[in-house]
This record gives C-alpha cells, sequence and structure tokens, in this order.
C-alpha cells in the first residue's frame, strides 16, 4: 500500500483527499470519485448559483415554502437540531448578516454600534426556519432571511465523501476540507493517521499531536481571520444574538467520530466561550474538544489525549 494525495479548490477551500491504494492509477480513480461526490454537494449547498436549492429557499422568503431533496431537508434539520442544543450560538440563518459591515480587513478600525449590530442580526434567528417534513419543504418565514451552509457544508461532503469511498472499498484516507478533516484506516505504514495542534500565534509550530483514525477534526480560529481593534483582537467569528465578534479565545479545535457534528461545533464552541463551551461538550458522547485563550493557555476536555511527539 502507499500514500496518494491531491489538493484543489472545492466549496471555495483548499481540499486535500489522500487515499491508500496498491496503485497511482487506482487511487486516481478514488479521488476523483471523492472529488465529484463534494462537488455534487457544493452544487446543492452554494450561495452563488441562483439555481441551487440554497438560494432558491432564499429567494422565497416570507413568500412560500420550497420543496427540496431529503438530503438538503435533512441537513437543515440536523442544523436546526445542532442549534436547540447549542441554544443559537451556531444558527443557519446567519446569511441575512451584512457582508459590507464585517469585511475584516485590516482597514477595518472600529466596531459597529451595539444597535448597529443588533439590527443586523434580526433576523438571524433558526426558530423562523419552518420545516414541513410531509411535503419536504423548508420555509424562511420572514422576508429577508437568509441561510446559508458555511458553518456545516464541509464537513458535511468531507464526511460524504469519506462513506462513498469506504463503500467503494478504500480501507484507508483523509479527506481534509482546510484544517477540517476526516480520517479512516491506518497510514501505510500501518500506524494511526495522525495530525499535529498548533501554536495559534505560529500556526507553523506543532505543541502536541493527536491519533485521529476513525475521528473527525475540525479547528475555528481567530488567527487566520481577524482585526485590531484598540489594542485587542476580534475574531472574524460573529455571535448570531449580538452581531459582534467573538473575543477571548484563540483557537478551539473538536474532535468527533463525524466531520459534519465536528465543523459545527467548532465555531458554537467558541461564540459559548469556555465554561459553557466545555460544559455542553462534556455532555455529549464522543465529542471533545481543545480550547487555547487569548493568553495561551490551554483547555481540554474530559478524556483528550494529546502527545508531545
Amino acid at each position: 500500500m502507499l500514500e496518494f494525495s491531491q489538493t484543489l479548490r472545492l466549496m471555495g477551500n483548499s481540499f486535500t483527499i489522500t487515499v491508500a491504494s496498491d496503485s497511482k492509477a487506482a487511487a486516481a480513480i478514488h479521488i476523483d470519485t471523492a472529488i465529484e461526490e463534494i462537488r455534487r454537494i457544493e452544487r446543492l449547498l452554494t450561495t452563488f448559483d441562483e439555481s441551487s436549492q440554497t438560494c432558491l429557499i432564499n429567494s422565497n422568503a416570507g413568500i412560500a415554502p420550497v420543496k427540496v431533496d431529503a438530503e438538503v431537508f435533512d441537513l437543515v434539520q440536523r442544523s436546526l437540531s445542532i442549534s436547540q442544543i447549542t441554544q443559537g450560538a451556531f444558527d443557519i440563518s446567519y446569511g441575512s448578516i451584512d457582508k459590507t459591515l464585517w469585511n475584516f480587513d485590516r482597514s477595518m478600525t472600529r466596531l459597529p454600534s451595539r444597535e448597529q449590530a443588533l439590527k443586523m442580526v434580526h433576523l438571524i434567528d433558526y426558530r423562523n426556519i419552518i420545516l414541513d417534513a410531509e411535503n419536504g419543504t423548508v420555509f424562511l418565514k420572514n422576508e429577508g432571511m437568509r441561510i446559508g451552509f458555511g458553518g456545516i457544508g464541509k464537513g458535511y461532503a468531507a464526511e460524504m465523501a469519506k462513506r462513498l469511498l469506504m463503500s467503494k472499498g478504500v480501507l484507508s484516507g483523509i479527506i481534509n476540507a482546510s484544517g477540517d478533516l476526516t480520517a479512516w484506516g491506518q497510514q501505510p505504514s500501518g500506524k494511526p493517521w495522525r495530525i499535529g495542534i498548533s501554536n495559534p500565534d505560529r500556526p507553523e509550530d506543532i505543541f502536541s499531536y493527536l491519533d485521529i483514525s476513525g475521528k473527525a477534526v475540525a479547528t475555528s480560529g481567530n488567527y487566520e481571520k481577524y482585526v485590531m481593534i484598540g489594542g485587542k483582537k476580534y475574531s472574524h467569528t460573529i455571535d448570531p444574538k449580538t452581531g459582534l465578534p467573538v473575543s477571548g479565545i484563540k483557537s478551539v479545535t473538536v474532535i468527533s467520530g463525524n466531520a459534519e457534528f465536528a465543523d459545527a461545533m467548532a465555531t458554537p464552541i467558541a461564540v459559548m466561550g469556555i465554561k459553557a463551551g466545555l460544559y455542553l461538550v462534556d455532555q455529549i458522547p464522543d465529542l471533545h474538544c481543545i480550547i487555547i485563550d487569548d493568553n495561551n493557555k490551554l483547555y481540554t476536555s474530559k478524556n483528550i489525549n494529546l502527545t508531545s511527539t
């Protein structure tokens, strides 16, 4: 067995697909299969194509329910469940936020007022996403509401690509969606797949390692996209309740058995804060996390096994 990889841009992100295979030709077929599955999901979920099901839901906000494919309906339903368990810290109706207010380029010198921010988020409320299971429809109750799958879509695509490859007999591999990844099987050497946990101040520096075979990992960090205002670092992660960016946490790494769930939980844990985030994680079976605060203090949920080599 040898390891083969391909990196390309999908869903607006860098994806690396790695498979273990006996031959380059067989590996290429498997990698192409994963790529086509991710592209299929992108066509369903994108907000950049007016004919996508997501855009049809958004364009009919406040007007009429939209019939969607079962997998889109189910993904919305699971998203609403995550909104409930995170008390709204995860919310796919964030799409109504005005991007011109939150561009997070380095020329941004002040936060919007609390009043401005609250005005901006008044349409964000997962409870106004109405599902009709009998008819398979999704309805956004208020005009101007918009949903988006930016907080869960990459993980869903990675999970679906992994499952498809496993069903085709691929015994080992990794789907890595810009750091949100899922791994199965063993490396060709027989060792488990392993990742490094980065120092948020110097992402190229690894401070510990985690075996991830059979697991999924997602990271939400403020070191890639942030703005400094008044000497304080503000993350691009917005609290959907206030419309303001979160502060105090540099990175959240979530480990789960499912890539979709790991992806969806990384951001709301940052929004909820260290104490509430860890408490929630410890209530959910097979969910773990590592949090690094602004002072580089490390917090972990129960039963995390980090190694330094």
